[in-house]
């Protein structure tokens, strides 16, 4: 096993070893094949590839997710997609950035914008002036086709649900630090959520989201606001590195599910 080998990859290595699967890491870990007599799977990013190709999409495109959400009404914060203007007037449209100035004036508290594609909590940009506008979308455009821009809502708390048809096998709360942020990159930490009135509420609106857009295996962002849960958005990669250091066993064995899902073997109890 590697030095150095994202949690991720190393559990994908251990149930292959444990279920005599060859596996065949590539690109430093990002392409994972695993192979089972002619039988050949793929597992790439932090996607272990049991959704279909319009759920992970839709997932990883969180200005899709809320309108999808919304449609089957679930609740949830809303994300309004800007395309780059790069790709040209017909494509992005003249009022672009006016468009951008009056939702940041009907929300005086400020907006918040980000990639409408990724994860982590990488260039995220709360704004409350025009010129902290100006600069967000420079820099999220410099790396992105789009942006989304959601009301800033003060985050009373953040919790993670990771799914397993329609099963919650991880719900853990984002304890953030300095940050105004719950992201675990930037040094939230992750707490187990007990049985609880806010741990059935948070998996069942979880449920809800996958649901709405059929997701099969995800990780689903949950926020209480003013005492009321909606979804933030959901994650077709699963990812728990963070997670791992604390629960390593929790971990495995949520990966572990997923890849019986993957191989038709008989489900096991995380």
């Amino acid at each position: 096993m590697a030095s150095g080998e994202r949690i991720f990859v190393q559990a994908i290595r251990r149930y292959c070893a444990d279920h005599g699967i060859a596996v065949d890491v590539r690109a430093g870990g990002w392409l994972i094949a695993m192979r089972r007599g002619p039988r050949r799977h793929f597992a790439f990013g932090y996607d272990i590839g049991l959704n279909s190709a319009i759920a992970h999409r839709l997932a990883n495109d969180k200005s899709a997710t809320a309108e999808a959400l919304a449609l089957a009404g679930v609740p949830c914060v809303p994300h309004q997609l800007f395309l780059n203007p790069r790709l040209g007037q017909n494509v992005v449209g003249a009022d672009w950035r006016e468009a951008m100035l009056v939702l940041l004036h009907d929300h005086p508290q400020g907006v918040v914008v980000k990639p409408n594609e990724g994860t982590s909590g990488r260039s995220v940009f709360k704004v409350t002036t025009e010129a902290e506008l100006d600069h967000a979308a420079s820099a999220v455009f410099s790396m992105s086709a789009g942006l989304v821009i959601s009301p800033y809502v003060a985050i009373e708390e953040e919790v993670r649900v990771v799914l397993l048809d329609d099963e919650p096998l991880v719900v853990y709360s984002k304890q953030r630090g300095s940050d105004w942020r719950h992201n675990l990159d930037a040094g939230a930490k992750p707490v187990l959520l007990k049985n609880s009135e806010a741990r059935t509420a948070c998996a069942k609106l979880a449920i809800d989201a996958a649901n709405a857009i059929g997701i099969v295996f995800a990780s689903i962002d949950v926020v209480r606001v003013d005492g009321a849960w909606r979804v933030l958005e959901i994650n077709s990669g699963v990812m728990m590195e963070a997670l791992a250091k604390l629960h390593p066993e929790l971990v495995q064995a949520t990966y572990d599910a997923a890849l019986d899902r993957v191989f038709g073997e008989e489900r096991r109890e995380p």
